[in-house]
């Protein structure tokens, strides 16, 4: 019995099918102790890329591909990671596993990933991509959480954007309870940009982008 439903499965293959571009690798980092998620997370990673041949799925042990786990900043599983066809890195990641509602964010980051685009306004697009500096982005999130997809899009879009600059990371608050502790996290989605700027609920994308504007400027003053 797989993690992926029949009926999801073919929900997935039309998905991709007239909306894939180009070849996406997924990285998964993972571990064989103390992780109560890595192995379903493998699993539902390993269906999911079965599902198109446009997809690949690439696993690290994070304690043996160390050298690999420090090139893309992981410091804690699991963790996945999207590169386009000539491995770039849009500077997405998922921390925890993705499911639940969350897995419908890693659908569309795959999709725009293989497009090199996402759907973020252009006005909003060209104000990231000037942003020189480097910006970090958490979002907090519960599988559970309806609100949570949108909070994690809007800051994936924003990293899509301008990814040599920006990182933007789902996490899934309940695998990671000492940074869910560590960010007062008591509401989800929760955002935190730059270690400065912080708030709850989903927003509109244009009132992310103002957010982390915001804290550029925090962090520059």
């Amino acid at each position: 019995m797989g993690m992926l439903k029949e009926e999801d499965k073919q929900y997935i293959r039309e998905q991709f099918e007239g909306k894939l571009v180009g070849q996406v690798k997924i990285l998964l980092f993972t571990q064989k102790l103390e992780c109560e998620y890595c192995q379903p997370t493998e699993e539902i990673l390993k269906e999911l890329s079965e599902l198109s041949e446009l997809l690949t799925l690439d696993v690290h042990n994070l304690q043996i591909d160390s050298e690999d786990a420090k090139q893309y900043n992981i410091d804690k599983v699991p963790a996945i990671i999207l590169l386009d066809e000539k491995d770039k890195d849009y500077g997405i990641r998922f921390f925890g596993i993705p499911s639940g509602y969350e897995f419908s964010s890693l659908l569309a980051d795959i999709i725009d990933v293989s497009n090199g685009a996402s759907d973020l306004a252009q006005e909003l697009v060209a104000k990231i991509a000037g942003i020189q500096e480097p910006v970090d982005i958490k979002v907090f999130v519960t599988p559970t959480c309806p609100y949570c997809p949108g909070a994690v899009r809007a800051a994936h879009k924003i990293a899509i954007a301008n990814p040599g600059m920006i990182k933007a990371q789902m996490i899934e608050s309940t695998e990671f309870p000492h940074l869910a502790n560590k960010y007062a996290v008591y509401g989800v989605p929760k955002t935190v940009i730059n270690e400065r700027v912080q708030f709850e609920g989903a927003m509109p994308d244009q009132a992310v982008v103002e957010q982390v504007l915001a804290a550029i400027q925090v962090t520059d003053s």
